[in-house]
C-alpha cells in the first residue's frame, strides 16, 4: 500500500500542517512559513465572488466619540480629544452563511467597525462572540470547511453537517468555550441593535512615551443585549430571513439611531507573564472581576447605505489596518489574521479595492504604488520609485508618529503547540447560567450532536464531563449514553 502524507500543492511533504512557525513559543509568526502562506492564501480564493466567511451582512454609517483623552495610554488621534467626532462605517455579519442564509439561524456574527480617522482607516474587527475556536491561524481553512456544506452532496444540514462539525470540535478540546457561547441563546439573534462585539484578539495600545500596554475591545449595546430561542430562530428562518438586517435599516430609516459604547479591558505589558493564564490566546475570555471593563466611547449609526452593493458588499476590512498608538500582540490567531483578509479583498474585489469609496481613506494617499485593475488614483511625478531626487524625494518627511515599539525577539524557529491546556474555561461560565439558560444549551447542543456518529459523542461528551460534571451528565443522558 502506498503511503499519503500531506503534501504542499507543489508536492513537497509537510511535516505539521497545524502549527504555525513561530519564534519560539510565544513569538510571532515568520513571513517565511510557506505551509501558513501556502494554505490561507489558497483558501481566501474559494469563492468567487462572495465573500468565504462572513458572505451575508447589513451595515450602516455614522461616528464615534471618545468620553475623554485616553492620551495617557495611546497615541491614536481619534482617541485624544472627546470633543473629535470620527467617522464610521460599520458592517455586522453571519460568519458561516452565504448570501442566501438566513439572519436567525444559529451562528457567529461579525461585528466590523471601520474608523475613517485623520491617521488613516483603522479596521477594528469584532466577533458577537468572546472566543475563538482555535490557537493557531492554520487551522482556520478547516474549521471554516467544518462548517461549511459538505464537498459530496453540498448539504447545510442533516447527519453528515452535524458528523462534520462535532468531529472536528471533538478534535480540537480548545474550543469548548467558544462551543458554550455559539450553542446558548447567544447563537441565535433577530436584531444587529442588540448584539455585543468582541475583539477576540489581543492588541496593544501605545502611548507617546512608548509605553504599552495589553486591551481586549468589547462593544456593548446602549438597548441591552438580546437573543431568540432556537424555536424562534427557526420560525423567523422560515418567515422573515433578512429580519436581522431589515431591522437595522428601517430603524435608521425612520431616524432612529442606533447606538455602542466601546469598552476595553487592560493588562500592563510588564505584567504578562504574572497572569493564571495566557492573555494571548484567543481561546480564553479575560474575566471581568479581574480585569474590569473601561468606557471608552460611544458609536452612534445613523445613516443608511445609499446602495447595498457599492457600500455593504464591497466594504472591505483588514485587522492589518491599524494607526499610530494600536499595535499588535503576539496573539497568534491576530498574526494570522494580519495577512489574508486585504489579501481576500485583493482576490474578491479588485487590487485597488481601497479606491472604492467606502474602503477609501478620507485622508490623502501618498505612496509610489500603482497601476492594477481599476486604478482610479494616479500621481503625475515622473518619479514612481525612492529614493529620487526628480521628485524633490517625496514623500520624504518621517512622521512624527507610526513606528511600530521596538521588541525584542528571541527563540528556536519551529512548529509547536501553544502551552497550556486550560481548555475547560468554559465550566465558569457553565454554572454562572440560569437553570432556564443551562436547559436552552443543553437542548440545543442535542438538536445538533445527536445527528453525529456515536464515536464523535462520546468524545465530546468526555469534554462536556471536563468542562462541567453536570453538564456532561446532562448531555450524555439525553444522548442514552453513559458518561
Amino acid at each position: 500500500m502506498v503511503k499519503r502524507y500531506l503534501t504542499s500543492n507543489q508536492g513537497a511533504p509537510i511535516v505539521d500542517d497545524q502549527h504555525s512557525l513561530t519564534v519560539g513559543e510565544r513569538g510571532p509568526i515568520l513571513l517565511t512559513d510557506t505551509v501558513y502562506l501556502e494554505k490561507i492564501a489558497q483558501f481566501d480564493r474559494e469563492r468567487i465572488p462572495e465573500r468565504a466567511f462572513h458572505a451575508k451582512g447589513a451595515g450602516a454609517f455614522g461616528y464615534f466619540v471618545p468620553y475623554k483623552s485616553f492620551a495617557s495610554l495611546t497615541m491614536a488621534d481619534f482617541l485624544q480629544d472627546p470633543e473629535k467626532v470620527t467617522p464610521v462605517f460599520t458592517r455586522f455579519s453571519l460568519a458561516g452563511g452565504s448570501l442566501g442564509g438566513a439572519d436567525t439561524v444559529r451562528d457567529v456574527r461579525g461585528f466590523a467597525v471601520k474608523f475613517y480617522t485623520e491617521e488613516g482607516n483603522y479596521d477594528l474587527i469584532c466577533n458577537h462572540i468572546p472566543v475563538f475556536p482555535l490557537r493557531d491561524p492554520l487551522q482556520f481553512p478547516d474549521f471554516v470547511h467544518a462548517l461549511k456544506p459538505d464537498p459530496v452532496a453540498n448539504i447545510r444540514g442533516g447527519p453528515v453537517a452535524a458528523s462534520r462539525l462535532w468531529d472536528f470540535m471533538s478534535l480540537r478540546p480548545e474550543s469548548m468555550n467558544f462551543l458554550l457561547y455559539l450553542f446558548s441563546d447567544i447563537g441565535t439573534v433577530k436584531s444587529y441593535r442588540t448584539i455585543q462585539g468582541f475583539g477576540v484578539n489581543t492588541y496593544k495600545w501605545v502611548n507617546l512615551c512608548g509605553e504599552e500596554v495589553y486591551i481586549r475591545y468589547y462593544w456593548e449595546p446602549c438597548e441591552g443585549v438580546e437573543c431568540i430561542d432556537s424555536k424562534m430562530a427557526a420560525q423567523l428562518a422560515g418567515t422573515d430571513p433578512d429580519v436581522a438586517s431589515r431591522d437595522l435599516f428601517d430603524t435608521i430609516a425612520a431616524g432612529d439611531c442606533v447606538e455602542f459604547e466601546m469598552r476595553v479591558q487592560i493588562i500592563k505589558s510588564e505584567l504578562e507573564c504574572e497572569q493564571p493564564f495566557d492573555i494571548l490566546d484567543s481561546t480564553l475570555i479575560w474575566p471581568e472581576h479581574m480585569y474590569p471593563l473601561i468606557p471608552v466611547g460611544r458609536m452612534v449609526l445613523n445613516k443608511n447605505p445609499e446602495n447595498f452593493f457599492a457600500e455593504v458588499e464591497q466594504s472591505a476590512f483588514s485587522p492589518a489596518a491599524i494607526v499610530p498608538g494600536i499595535a499588535f500582540s503576539n496573539d497568534r490567531i491576530l498574526q494570522g489574521r494580519i495577512f489574508p483578509y486585504a489579501d481576500t479583498q485583493r482576490y474578491r474585489i479588485g487590487t485597488n479595492f481601497l479606491e472604492l469609496p467606502v474602503n477609501m481613506p478620507r485622508k490623502p494617499v501618498d505612496n509610489k504604488i500603482q497601476d492594477g485593475p481599476m486604478r482610479s488614483r494616479y500621481s503625475t511625478d515622473i518619479a514612481n520609485y525612492l529614493p529620487n531626487t526628480l521628485s524633490c524625494g517625496l514623500p520624504a518627511e518621517a512622521p512624527e508618529k507610526g513606528n511600530p515599539p521596538q521588541e525584542c525577539i528571541s527563540g528556536c524557529v519551529g512548529r509547536q503547540e501553544p502551552a497550556g491546556d486550560d481548555y475547560y474555561q468554559a465550566g465558569y461560565k457553565y454554572r454562572n447560567m440560569s437553570e432556564a439558560e443551562k436547559e436552552h444549551l443543553v437542548s440545543n447542543i442535542i438538536e445538533s450532536l445527536s445527528q453525529a456518529d456515536e464515536p464523535i459523542q462520546r468524545r465530546m461528551i468526555e469534554h462536556f464531563m471536563r468542562t462541567d460534571n453536570e453538564l456532561g451528565c446532562r448531555i450524555a443522558q439525553r444522548l442514552n449514553l453513559t458518561p
